[in-house]
């Protein structure tokens, strides 16, 4: 894969510095879009390769932005992991939200449509617009957004498939289910329970204040789905997928299995706060991993605990 060109924008998020990291590996020029410099340390910096591929910052909602950055670099591949990616945080900053999802989406569209862009752009689609999955969900489960974040992740999806269809671009959504990694800020719940049960086991009269634990989810590790972004992207058929594992575990089982290694009960320091329930919470929600399998040949190998010890060992290392 020497001396193709990749642009990825949000090369600062999880996904977007590990997906750097794993094409600067393969021999890509890497051209990394950020909004802002960072005061504190980046992921790129934690990675260690924040001086190997090309970082620009700039407006990634601007039409005319993106189109001369893919006018410039004329990149083989595009990867839009770009956007404010909490579903909480959504809810008090839905305009936020909705302007990095939507409005990237439909400007990086509109602009590879503009100069008849042939490469593939890849756009992170997101479990949530499915909301609650009564059995594993693949591409074609009914859409039920319960979030701003999930409404923006669906127009998303809409408008790539849209393109794809009617203008022939080669645009695709890959709709991935939770995927974790120690590049998580604490935002994420998993990484604030990590970083909660680390000072508990240092000071046991610290307390957690966690919502609903009977929530279930399918969670990955995010540099296998990182894998499979790149599977999808150069794939001779373009298609949506779904990347999950199919594996359903409830937040609790999450908890246990953290506390558990620090050799902690963990009722004993998490307190359910009932101010911290969503009305609107979705309950379960766990995907399909077969037809990803069958189509292109990808499934995941780290398991549930063993992503867990991966993020709490990187934790404990303070590494990425």
């Amino acid at each position: 894969m020497a001396n193709r060109t990749a642009l990825v924008l949000g090369c600062n998020g999880q996904d977007g510095s590990l997906i750097s990291q794993s094409l600067l590996n393969k021999g890509y020029r890497v051209i990394g879009i950020s909004k802002t410099q960072k005061q504190r340390e980046s992921n790129l910096q934690k990675l260690g390769i924040e001086k190997d591929l090309e970082l620009i910052f700039g407006e990634m909602t601007q039409l005319k932005f993106l189109r001369k950055l893919i006018d410039h670099y004329s990149p083989d591949e595009i990867y839009n992991l770009a956007s404010q990616s909490s579903v909480g945080l959504s809810f008090s900053k839905p305009i936020i939200t909705i302007e990095s999802i939507i409005l990237i989406t439909i400007k990086m569209l509109e602009a590879c449509r503009e100069i008849s862009y042939t490469g593939r752009i890849f756009f992170a689609g997101s479990s949530e617009m499915f909301g609650n999955t009564d059995q594993g969900a693949d591409i074609h489960h009914i859409q039920n957004p319960q979030s701003p974040y999930a409404i923006a992740k669906q127009t998303s999806f809409n408008l790539v498939k849209m393109y794809r269809e009617i203008f022939s671009l080669k645009c695709m959504s890959g709709v991935l289910f939770n995927h974790e990694s120690s590049l998580r800020s604490d935002v994420f719940v998993t990484q604030k329970i990590i970083k909660a049960a680390k000072e508990i086991s240092k000071d046991r009269s610290i307390k957690l204040r966690l919502g609903n634990i009977n929530v279930i989810r399918d969670w990955g590790w995010a540099p296998e789905y990182i894998e499979a972004i790149q599977i999808i992207t150069n794939s001779s058929k373009i298609n949506d997928h779904v990347i999950c594992t199919g594996e359903a575990h409830t937040l609790k089982d999450y908890i246990s299995k953290v506390f558990s290694f620090f050799e902690l009960e963990w009722e004993n320091h998490v307190i359910l706060d009932k101010k911290l329930f969503r009305s609107n919470e979705i309950l379960k929600s766990y995907g399909n991993p077969k037809p990803l399998f069958n189509q292109l040949g990808w499934k995941p190998k780290i398991s549930f605990s063993m992503m867990i010890n991966k993020m709490i060992s990187e934790s404990i290392r303070n590494k990425i």
